[in-house]
């Protein structure tokens, strides 16, 4: 059930009319019975799954607050970790590793392989419990004891599948002293819905045929013009496909009263690669620094201690999305290019210089390599296709005229956000002024929406 469908807006308003109809007390149920009925959804037998995490998370939870420090106190973190990581690790990595292992005994690639199927959102859901746990241990998060909250807190479906990633102090500071949203958190809710959908089916899904098509088969679109277009639209789709997921999942929040976290602030508009992990997918890149980097040592030991922590947080961040090599390169490309920054002392400023367009440009155009090898299938196409970018004929651009405006005015449209932020206005802005803006959404939607087959978020694949 995906988000843009209408057969997940017919759930949302069931569950929005129950939640807000029944009496008070009933409204977590709810709430946690729509989210592994959503989960369900999916693959109905996995809901066990999650149960048997929240079952194994809450109970470390409180045997930690029972003990003491010492061993036993770090034994509790220490069933926690291995129970989530263990599951993430056999679903996600084992064929992975098994095989690695084929082709370092010289075996078939399939020779150790299992029919394995991904859990939907463990990555994410195994991170936002780890992190409460993690916290619990450092007395930084109060104990849970009621388990229904805190099976809400992992499995609550609007950003259950991919995110944001929500620290446990602030979810249960929304539950325990939950309010109606008023109505500028309704009309800023709903806004957000509205925009997500725009992004998701009128931007995101428009640039995914032009990157699939050239992604799919690259060798039959030659020129240097065909390979950058064709990776521009990947950079393009992945943000706005991602971007758009995260508005829809705080917006849908919002209308049921809870708060998430900003996700994205205009990562494209980057003047550093630092600066773009301060703006892209900020919910993970703060938790690899609260509970990776910083732990590792951060850069409290020095330059090369700085460097290492770096490459190692960012590689298995880069593992983290995907069991790949391509995935492990694209971590340790964003690793190597963060630390040349930090050798380099390239500043990250509030305030713009004539030179930072120029800088906006070579951070994008950076990135959109690294997508390279975030999209391709395999290393051999992610070479072929880096090739590609730097050499050989000209070609012809994959994009149609229209699409070039369209972006140009989205990019005009991301500078008066960066700097007026006219869409976080809106929701206090004249009626007829946010009526308008709505309309004009949804008339976009109507004209250059994609209607042909619903294409799934890039992220659940995560």
């Amino acid at each position: 059930m995906l988000f843009h469908t209408p057969q997940f807006f017919a759930f949302f308003m069931v569950v929005l009319v129950l939640f807000y109809a029944l009496p008070r007390p009933a409204g977590r149920w709810i709430l946690l019975a729509a989210s592994y009925f959503f989960y369900m959804c999916w693959n109905a037998k996995f809901v066990l799954l999650i149960i048997l995490l929240t079952a194994i998370d809450y109970t470390a939870a409180l045997w930690m607050q029972r003990l003491p420090d010492g061993k036993k106190r770090k034994a509790a973190l220490a069933v926690s970790l291995a129970a989530n990581l263990g599951f993430l690790g056999f679903f996600k990595y084992y064929n992975f590793l098994a095989g690695n292992l084929a082709w370092a005994l010289a075996r078939p690639h399939d020779a150790f392989a299992l029919h394995i199927i991904l859990p939907m959102g463990i990555s994410f859901h195994t991170f936002q419990s780890m992190s409460y746990v993690i916290d619990v241990y450092r007395g930084e998060q109060d104990v849970i004891t009621n388990v229904v909250d805190y099976g809400l807190y992992i499995a609550f479906f609007p950003q259950l599948v991919a995110g944001p990633i929500v620290r446990a102090r602030q979810f249960f500071s929304d539950l325990y002293r939950w309010s109606p949203p008023d109505a500028r958190e309704i009309l800023r809710g709903t806004l957000l819905v509205v925009f997500g959908l725009l992004k998701k089916l009128a931007i995101a899904d428009q640039f995914a045929r032009i990157a699939d098509g050239f992604f799919r088969d690259p060798a039959a679109q030659p020129g240097y013009l065909a390979a950058w277009s064709g990776t521009i639209a990947f950079s393009l789709q992945i943000f706005f496909d991602f971007s758009g997921y995260t508005d829809m999942a705080i917006g849908l929040a919002q209308l049921l009263g809870f708060h998430f976290p900003e996700n994205f602030r205009r990562p494209y508009l980057a003047r550093s690669v630092t600066e773009f992990w301060r703006r892209w997918h900020v919910s993970l890149s703060t938790w690899l620094r609260d509970y990776l980097y910083i732990p590792l040592g951060g850069n409290r030991r020095g330059r090369w201690q700085t460097y290492r922590n770096l490459m190692l947080t960012m590689l298995l961040g880069g593992l983290w999305h995907g069991a790949s090599w391509n995935f492990v390169i694209w971590g340790g490309f964003h690793g190597a290019l963060l630390s040349i920054e930090r050798l380099c002392g390239v500043p990250v400023r509030e305030r713009w210089s004539l030179a930072d367009p120029l800088r906006v440009a070579l951070t994008f155009a950076l990135t959109s390599i690294a997508w390279v090898f975030f999209r391709a299938a395999t290393l051999r196409e992610s070479l072929y296709i880096l090739g590609r970018l730097f050499s050989g004929p000209h070609g012809h651009i994959l994009w149609w005229h229209w699409q070039l405006w369209f972006v140009l005015l989205i990019l005009l449209l991301a500078i008066l956000e960066e700097g007026r932020g006219w869409l976080e206005r809106l929701p206090d802005a004249p009626a007829w002024v946010y009526a308008s803006a709505i309309a004009v959404f949804l008339f976009v939607l109507e004209v250059i929406g994609f209607t042909g087959r619903a294409i799934p978020f890039v992220y659940f694949q995560f």
